[in-house]
């Protein structure tokens, strides 16, 4: 099954979803190109690349067939570059374009597109934290030649980072001695790049206890005088998803690292990486998505089964013909665009606070719908989607990580209610509350109109959903959370559905076959999936004491 990049959907979205949208000419012919590369060159590579894996053989990695001569060329063509600063060779584009570029590759090829994205988190530390010696690195991670890694977890300590236990060294002449096991570092050893920059979380000795004595560090595999560090991969880990992509354990002894700003200060450091790579991973939930419809969608047209139950066919019709199999497609669309559209939002906003408080929906919401819907493409294709060799199955598994990995679910839901809704007694969401209320007014009046009561339904589930939460004690307010996260995901969700269908509406002459069809996934959305935010109301304002009365 090929991969067409939805590029009428981006540059829709670049248009009239996001706030700082690239120039049209400029997205469209970024974005069009790099969807033919993908499609050509990484796409082909995806299935075989599950099949194959990666190998680890005496400390070094060997990546799947195909993998480096594709590397090489997604970086002599300049591909990594695209929406990072002029200044360290970056092509300056915005977000907006970030976000639709990361979904195509990460579409064409998950596994892939992880080791460029791990890339992008270390950028985004090193480039707000780092002196002028170590930014002096980011030109060669920009380029693609170098790449970057994201060193937290242990064995003993997964999202709780207090518990870690790699040490720090102070040397004479100012640098650091790393000592310690990592484990789950995605691309920690390959054979893509010249050099790869580990971006390490350790303890110097007399650092505080718990997470305030967390101290970031950066530790080449290559030094600068060209002598390899005292750093090697163990062993990859073999995986239910994304195997294609080299899972590694890392053992530092004594290896050679230099601090990235002050000691102890490596936590605050870490969620600047952890931001970025969120919302990189919630695109990634988009993409797997996209990659499953057009899968289901393609083979519902084609696979012939069962008569029409209205009688208009005597033969065998194709399932799309099927109520229940549009069904599931139409969830597989909609839930694609919508989220898909909040992605678009979240990367146009120039408030930083609401930047922040949007992250976790991007995340957590997108990952979830992307399991949803990737396990909406299995059941499309009945028996055969259970079969490995029709690459359903690939799409649901490579989705189940997406909720894991960068902070759970969980840890998205605790952040938002926690740090993004205690925390300033609900200031953001209700400014959030409002402008969803501009949109209901702008509804009302027009052909769109029979929306607006269904948004303002999930706006006041929203609403009440926070006032619980405010007023609950912290045990309730975090049994809550999950429920929360994916009460906001959905509303601000659709939210942008409606946005599009207004947005349609009026450009309906530009491409009335595509308006058309955007105004279509709206009502389905807002008609199907929005509703479910009564569900979640519910399990925040009535369900905190049966959950925590459970006993076990």
């Amino acid at each position: 099954m090929t991969y067409e990049a939805p590029l009428k959907d981006f540059l829709f979205n670049n248009a009239h979803i996001a706030s700082n949208g690239a120039d049209p000419e400029t997205a469209a012919a970024v974005l069009a190109e790099f969807g033919r590369f993908c499609a050509e060159e990484i796409a082909p590579l995806n299935m075989a690349g599950d099949r194959a894996g990666s190998a680890c053989e005496g400390g070094q990695v060997r990546t799947a067939p195909g993998f480096r001569e594709a590397y090489g060329k997604f970086v002599e063509m300049g591909w990594p570059s695209l929406c990072h600063p002029e200044v360290y060779g970056g092509q300056g584009l915005p977000p907006v374009i970030g976000a639709a570029a990361g979904e195509i590759l990460n579409a064409a090829n998950m596994s892939f597109a992880l080791c460029p994205l791990l890339t992008d988190g270390a950028m985004e530390a090193l480039s707000r934290f780092g002196d002028e010696a170590i930014r002096a690195h980011l030109p060669h991670l920009v380029s693609g030649r170098w790449t970057g890694t994201m060193n937290l977890t242990e064995p003993q300590a997964g999202s709780d980072l207090s518990l870690l236990r790699t040490r720090a060294e102070r040397q004479e002449d100012g640098s650091y001695r790393i000592t310690g096991t990592k484990i789950f570092i995605t691309y920690g050893e390959h054979d893509l790049a010249e050099n790869i920059l580990h971006l390490v979380l350790a303890r110097t000795p007399d650092a505080p206890a718990g997470v305030k004595g967390i101290s970031l560090f950066l530790v080449p595999k290559v030094l600068a005088d060209g002598r390899r560090n005292r750093v090697t991969c163990q062993s990859v880990e073999h995986k239910l998803g994304v195997r294609a992509s080299p899972t590694c354990v890392m053992e530092y002894d004594s290896a050679e690292g230099i601090l990235i700003g002050a000691e102890n200060a490596g936590l605050d450091q870490m969620f600047a990486m952890m931001n970025a790579a969120r919302f990189a991973v919630g695109v990634q939930g988009i993409a797997i998505a996209e990659r499953a419809y057009q899968q289901a969608l393609d083979y519902a047209k084609g696979r012939l089964q069962g008569r029409p139950v209205d009688g208009s066919a005597k033969g065998p019709v194709a399932i799309i013909n099927h109520p229940d199999i549009r069904r599931l497609l139409g969830q597989m669309r909609a839930r694609t665009e919508a989220c898909r559209s909040l992605a678009a939002f979240a990367a146009g906003v120039e408030d930083p606070v609401l930047a922040d408080y949007l992250v976790p929906l991007v995340k957590g919401f997108c990952t979830e719908m992307a399991v949803l819907t990737a396990s909406d493409g299995v059941q499309v294709h009945g028996g055969m989607g259970f079969i490995e060799e029709t690459g359903a199955a690939q799409h649901y598994r490579d989705a189940r990580i997406l909720p894991i990995y960068e902070g759970t679910t969980a840890i998205q839901a605790n952040d938002l209610v926690g740090r993004k809704t205690l925390r300033d007694r609900g200031a953001m969401a209700e400014k959030l509350v409002a402008m969803i209320a501009a949109t209901e007014a702008a509804l009302h009046g027009q052909a769109l109109a029979d929306l607006a009561p269904r948004l303002a339904a999930a706006r006041a589930d929203f609403e009440v959903a926070t006032d619980t939460l405010l007023k609950a004690d912290p045990l309730a307010a975090h049994a809550g959370a999950v429920p929360y996260l994916m009460l906001a995901g959905n509303l601000v969700a659709g939210w942008q559905m409606a946005r599009a269908a207004l947005a349609a509406e009026v450009a309906m002459a530009d491409d009335p076959a595509f308006m058309t069809a955007k105004i279509a996934s709206a009502r389905f959305y807002i008609s199907h999936i929005l509703p479910e935010t009564a569900l979640q109301r519910t399990r925040i304002t009535e369900g905190a004491t049966s959950l925590l009365d459970l006993a076990f």
